[in-house]
């Protein structure tokens, strides 16, 4: 494993819905790729300290998916099997066969998706969190996440800020956490879509369907107490509670988190060892 961080190159590829931007970093080794799936409505931003991590030994790429970040987005509202293709559609744009991968929120829903539809394609999924919700819970979740006007956006600046202070805690310090803010305030007419697609998806089925291993990540998040009802759904796989830990833990604790995914990714072992 190299001694230094890898160096993040960045460019862009054409995908169905027009050009994807992305992140990249590491060189070809022994290791499988990792693609790096970012939450809902952020960009591959959130992973820019983890793909210099994990980027020691492996290639690590972390796309924008489309309408979100610097990618262009689809012509109407997409649904995960859609942002599932346009990922396949990169990958083959990148000349890579197989690949792992570790999702964030909605990216392990489309890591998940990615899985059933190419399984040839994946080999690993690291999932940070699982939406296995009942019918209400689902739509509650709707009713939180709902569109507003541009005014709207701009007049609850101030409020949305000191939320995100709170809610990217774990972040080593306000510059990091405003980047976040900041990338979560893009592409105002189509940044609801990817939390639209999460809540359409039938996480459940999709998760009693994988046959791949899985390692399912829980920090102490929004989504804490969903997330372990997913244990009795997996073939192959387990939930690895990270309590004390919650959004910003991947900037806080990137050793940690690399340490984890290594291990899981790199060996047969069917459970990792506990997070220091």
């Amino acid at each position: 494993m190299a001694d230094t961080l890898a160096s993040i190159k960045r460019g862009y590829t054409d995908g169905p819905f027009g050009q994807i931007h992305y992140r990249i970093a590491g060189e070809p080794s022994d290791h499988t790729p990792l693609l790096l799936m970012h939450p809902s409505p952020l960009s591959g931003v959130v992973w820019d300290g983890f793909i210099s991590e994990i980027g020691r030994d492996r290639i690590a790429v972390a796309p924008d998916t489309p309408g979100f970040g610097e990618s262009a987005p689809p012509k109407s509202e997409p649904e995960i099997a859609d942002y599932a293709k346009a990922m396949a559609t990169f990958l083959e744009h990148q000349n890579l066969k197989s690949v792992d991968i570790m999702g964030y929120h909605t990216g392990s829903l489309i890591a998940l998706e990615m899985a059933r539809l190419f399984p040839d394609l994946v080999r690993k999924a690291v999932m940070i969190s699982a939406t296995v919700f009942t019918a209400d819970e689902t739509e509650a979740f709707r009713a939180k996440y709902t569109t507003e006007t541009v005014d709207e956006k701009g007049e609850g600046l101030t409020d949305r800020w000191q939320f995100i202070k709170e809610f990217w805690r774990d972040e080593p310090d306000d510059a990091r956490r405003w980047q976040i803010f900041i990338e979560g305030q893009r592409n105002h007419g189509v940044m609801h879509w990817g939390h639209r697609a999460a809540f359409n998806f039938d996480t459940a089925a999709a998760l009693e369907s994988a046959s791949i291993p899985i390692l399912i990540l829980n920090p102490e998040d929004d989504l804490w107490t969903y997330t372990p009802r997913a244990t009795p759904l997996m073939k192959n796989g387990r939930v690895h509670d990270l309590p004390g830990w919650t959004h910003g833990f991947l900037d806080a604790h990137t050793a940690d988190v690399a340490k984890l995914v290594r291990e899981f990714l790199d060996t047969q072992l069917e459970h990792p060892r506990e997070a220091p």
